[in-house]
């Protein structure tokens, strides 16, 4: 058999709840025994006492204890005028009922009850015959009672320790001294009872009863735990089974499956979590499936055309002259700038671009770019304008990467901007950053779509469009190495119409 977590867990409950019930009723049955044994060594003391009195009392009478000196029936005389306190119900008789409180019967109806007997029969009747009293038996009998043995553990010896009656050396459990006008005239030792065997038929019925209800408690308890810990078993696990089909689910590529939500612990938790997941690798999926689906409509373009070109050349339509081959040449150009954007991200995907990590001052950096991009931005009609801190900017990066950061925002910004337009590139420091900012006039891009230009292959449509030039992948490329170097970049509105990119990048400490 297959040990699930169900099992286990029930296995598990089960055992430990019958450990501490087996303890719990071993230790209950000890201390029950242990309990009633002293309970009854406590009794049998009260008797030991009257038993004491009687001797002493005897004594008095006798002068000495030449009487009890190996005679068992003397014993048992005095045995039979103590009111034992060890047995409480007298086994026959009375309906069990205290030998002290037993009734007398009941007085004739009619009149008062007597005070006491005389001659003319029972209360005082006439009409009933004297009462006859037993004849006296030659000798004491010995004790009628005695389930307990208490004659057996007990020990009498005189002043001198000479034995009296009972063993001489026994066990002492309670001990008395006879005095008689205050002079010790002998010892009494009584031995305890060590267990139950020796007690009366009514304390072995009760104790009896009581163990057994104790395992009857025991035994009840078990149950009730091995039904409460099958089920608790099954309720924890019907989360995670839902779980387990949900991930077989996900694994077979049914991205669309979902974990219910059936409890409000820790594995509910884990189903949020597996919803997440889910919808990560669906969205994953998605864009993935998109991509594939730009990037074969990117490639698609300039292949067209380069093979239109081809086609006209050897159809003698058009002539093999320079400007053919020039319209070749960029078609290739542009081919291979997608090709290579493409590949860029893969690998930042899969951290394999590498990155030569160094001290930069970001100034230095900035200055030489924007310099050469002036001459650019004046032929297109545009004013590049830059603002640049004195003091150095130091960070930890790789320039070549953050150079083409730089290059792309630029490129963007003199590709998509309207002639006579202008283009502002500020550089500062914040709260432990250093923030770059391009921003460039109008047209701009619609603000709830700025969100989505740093998706691949995203293009906005109207202004921003394929003929303008580019992949669609620059900005995708900058935020993959803005975030190789722990910052963030982010488009929003410009005041002068155009898209304000913001690049922050953690200063070096």
């Amino acid at each position: 058999m297959r040990l699930t977590i169900a099992r286990k867990i029930a296995l598990a409950v089960i055992a430990i709840v019958i450990l501490c019930v087996g303890t719990m009723a071993w230790v209950a049955s000890s201390n029950l025994k242990r309990g009633f044994v002293a309970y009854l060594n406590d009794l049998q003391v009260q008797d030991f006492d009257q038993l004491r009195e009687l001797l002493e009392d005897r004594y008095r009478t006798e002068g000495n204890f030449d009487w009890l000196r190996g005679q068992p029936r003397a014993l048992g005389e005095l045995l039979n005028r103590i009111t034992p306190r060890s047995q409480v119900f007298e086994p026959d008789g009375d309906a069990r009922r205290p030998r002290h409180e037993r009734r007398r019967p009941p007085p004739p109806r009619g009149g008062p009850a007597p005070e006491h007997e005389d001659e003319r029969g029972e209360y005082g009747d006439p009409s009933r015959p004297p009462r006859r009293e037993p004849p006296p038996e030659a000798d004491p009998p010995p004790r009628r009672n005695d389930p307990m043995d208490f004659a057996q553990r007990l020990s009498i010896t005189d002043a001198q320790g000479h034995k009296l009656i009972g063993p001489p050396d026994i066990q002492v459990g309670a001990e008395r001294a006879i005095k008689v006008d205050g002079v010790v005239v002998g010892h009494m030792r009584l031995m305890p009872l060590r267990e139950t065997g020796g007690a009366d038929a009514s304390a072995t019925v009760f104790l009896r009863e009581q163990l057994q209800s104790i395992l009857l408690l025991s035994a009840g308890l078990i149950g009730l735990a091995v039904l409460a810990a099958i089920w608790l078993a099954r309720h924890l696990l019907r989360p995670v089974a839902a779980l387990r089909d949900v991930t077989a689910r996900l694994a077979l590529g049914e991205l669309s499956a979902r974990a219910p939500l059936l409890s409000r612990d820790e594995v509910a938790e884990l189903a949020l979590h597996v919803n997440a997941m889910a919808e990560a690798l669906e969205e994953s999926e998605r864009q993935r499936r998109k991509m594939l689906a730009d990037v074969s409509h990117e490639l698609r373009t300039p292949l067209t055309v380069i093979r239109g070109e081809i086609e006209a050349l050897l159809d003698g339509i058009r002539k093999a002259d320079a400007s053919a081959l020039q319209s070749l040449h960029a078609e290739v150009l542009r081919l291979n700038k997608l090709v290579d954007d493409l590949h860029q991200l893969t690998m930042a995907d899969a951290g394999d671009l590498h990155y030569h990590w160094h001290e930069l001052n970001l100034v230095e950096l900035l200055r030489p770019t924007l310099e050469r991009y002036q001459p650019r931005a004046q032929a297109c009609g545009l004013d590049l304008s830059w603002t640049l801190p004195p003091a150095p900017v130091l960070l930890q990066g790789d320039a070549g990467r953050l150079q083409q950061v730089v290059t792309n925002l630029l490129e963007n910004s003199l590709r998509y901007t309207d002639s006579g337009g202008q283009i502002v590139v500020a550089l500062s420091c914040a709260g432990g950053f250093a923030e770059v900012v391009v921003e460039d006039s109008a047209p701009g891009v619609p603000s709830a779509v700025l969100g989505s230009i740093f998706e691949r292959l995203y293009r906005v449509d109207g202004a921003r469009t394929r003929e303008r030039g580019g992949s669609g992948l620059g900005l995708a490329i900058c935020k993959a190495l803005v975030e190789a170097h722990g910052g963030t970049i982010v488009a929003t509105p410009s005041v002068l119409g155009g898209v304000k990119m913001v690049v922050r990048l953690p200063l070096k400490t």
